[in-house]
């Protein structure tokens, strides 16, 4: 039994919610509106979305291996939408390396890796990159998978390497270090 699944959630002020037929599986499409965008989603059969004015109860339509697998993830689900739309979410980079830099050039970021050429990225709608100052970059948005998305794809642009420990990497990320190769 779930006990993510079994919390009720909660719609705060200025967010509308709508829970139609439909989307993408034929089943529910959740719809959230809020201050900073909206979000959609379609969900599968086997979990009833049952809204009594400002929370949204789910209950299994069964006791099948993949409705029970499928209970606490769909809670989640709407809880980050909900969430997204009200406060946004964000993940900081940080970029380590001797000429390892980024900048913003109009709406694009330029990136200077190790590379001979400078990696130009131009984030997707819905994302906001921010470089505070050469090594520090922030991308912000409403949607969280698609915030994650973006981070990891700046991350693998150049990955922390475990010697020096150069690279793209998540703000407190621990890089595990590896001794060189000792002349005897």
């Amino acid at each position: 039994m779930s006990r993510i699944g079994k919390k009720p959630i909660t719609i705060p002020q200025g967010v509308t919610v709508t829970i139609a037929d439909g989307g993408r599986f034929g089943y529910k499409q959740i719809t959230v509106k809020g201050p900073k965008g909206e979000l959609s989603e379609s969900f599968r059969q086997g979990i009833l979305f049952e809204q009594n004015g400002d929370i949204i109860e789910l209950k299994k339509e069964n006791e099948l291996k993949q409705t029970r697998a499928f209970y606490g993830l769909f809670r989640t689900l709407v809880q980050n939408m909900i969430d997204g739309v009200t406060a946004g979410y964000s993940k900081e980079l940080e970029i380590v390396g001797i000429g390892y830099r980024a900048e913003m050039q109009g709406n694009k970021l330029v990136m200077s890796l190790g590379y001979s050429h400078k990696i130009n990225f131009e984030p997707p709608m819905g994302i906001v990159i921010t470089v505070a100052d050469q090594v520090n970059v922030k991308v912000e948005g409403f949607d969280k998978q698609k915030v994650g998305e973006v981070a990891a794809k700046l991350r693998s642009f150049r990955k922390p390497e475990p010697y020096k420990g150069k690279g793209v990497r998540y703000k407190g990320e621990r890089v595990k270090k590896k001794s060189t190769k000792s002349a005897k």
